[in-house]
């Protein structure tokens, strides 16, 4: 049976598909339009959905071994600034994408085995220096709303006896796209540093690491509920910084001033780059599961092949 996943064009969907695509697992991807996408994994069958309802694809969720719904509106990597239509896309394309697994989980006698549902660290809310885990309560900003809201919305599909599991994922790293192209652009023109103060708290995890956790999480019956998807040792951002300089053998001595990203990306800047929770897989390690980069340095200098 195939592994269902919405916003497969992404970069934990695309890493997904590929791990598991590895292994002869058939893997759909829905796209609500397929005809545009381009660059999925091969092998990977691509079908067509809008993205709010299960009409024209409920069948495939018959008796499927998953549902991994990581579908919404990106955040912004490159970051630009959210204006009033952007934050009402960022909102409603993930409630919406929600509602459409849980309508097509209503419309088919055989359930899925399990739904993975996205949502990220930004549910705690900006807390400082504040180690978060599972059971952290949820933050009073415009991220910590959409990721209740988010989460709140596949209520429904535990509601209809379909073991759920709610994803919290730090920040995703990997040389295909996401923040690391980004953070690492300056250090090649040696102009590498923090962003702001660089106390920011960064949750992280390799590539790797998170398709080997949510293949995890989808076969381990036992798992059920909130786990936040990231690594073990959070990063200050000055640290991030220091250790991806040492990485790429470039300095780190030139923090961007916090005001440039405000002026540029208002709100944005505040809840994202300048802002991070220290969160730890407090559940996901007591489930059981080996994480193969536990430390930064380690991640980056697989990733850079350094």
């Amino acid at each position: 049976m195939p592994v269902i996943i919405t916003g497969g064009a992404g970069l934990i969907g695309r890493a997904l598909a590929e791990h598991l695509l590895r292994d002869n697992h058939a893997v759909v991807l829905l796209s609500r339009q397929p005809e545009k996408m381009r660059g999925h994994p091969r092998g990977a069958r691509v079908e067509k959905w809008d993205g709010k309802t299960g009409a024209g694809w409920a069948h495939l969720a018959e008796g499927a071994d998953a549902i991994v719904n990581l579908a919404g509106e990106s955040i912004g990597i490159p970051p630009l600034p959210w204006l009033g239509k952007k934050k009402a896309r960022i909102l409603a394309s993930r409630v919406d994408a929600t509602r459409a697994v849980a309508d097509a989980i209503a419309r088919v006698k055989n359930k899925p085995r399990v739904v993975i549902q996205a949502s990220a660290v930004g549910y705690y809310g900006l807390p400082g220096d504040q180690v978060l885990t599972e059971d952290s309560p949820v933050g009073k900003d415009f991220l910590a709303e959409v990721c209740a809201q988010w989460e709140a919305a596949s209520q429904e599909i535990q509601a209809q006896g379909v073991r759920r599991v709610v994803i919290r994922t730090g920040h995703f790293l990997s040389r295909a796209g996401g923040l690391l192209p980004y953070a690492a652009l300056p250090f090649y023109f040696f102009v590498g540093g923090s962003l702001g103060d660089g106390k920011q708290w960064w949750s992280w995890i390799h590539a790797r690491d998170a398709a080997h956790a949510l293949r995890f999480l989808i076969e381990n019956e036992n798992a059920r509920g909130i786990f936040n998807l990231c690594a073990p040792q959070p990063a200050t951002n000055a640290e991030f910084a220091r250790t991806l300089g040492r990485v790429l053998r470039r300095p780190a001595f030139f923090p961007a001033p916090a005001f440039a990203f405000k002026l540029f990306l208002g709100e944005m800047a505040g809840l994202t780059i300048l802002a991070g929770q220290r969160a730890i897989p407090k559940r996901l390690q007591e489930a059981g599961f080996k994480f193969e980069f536990e430390k930064l340095e380690e991640a980056l200098r697989d990733l850079f092949k350094r």
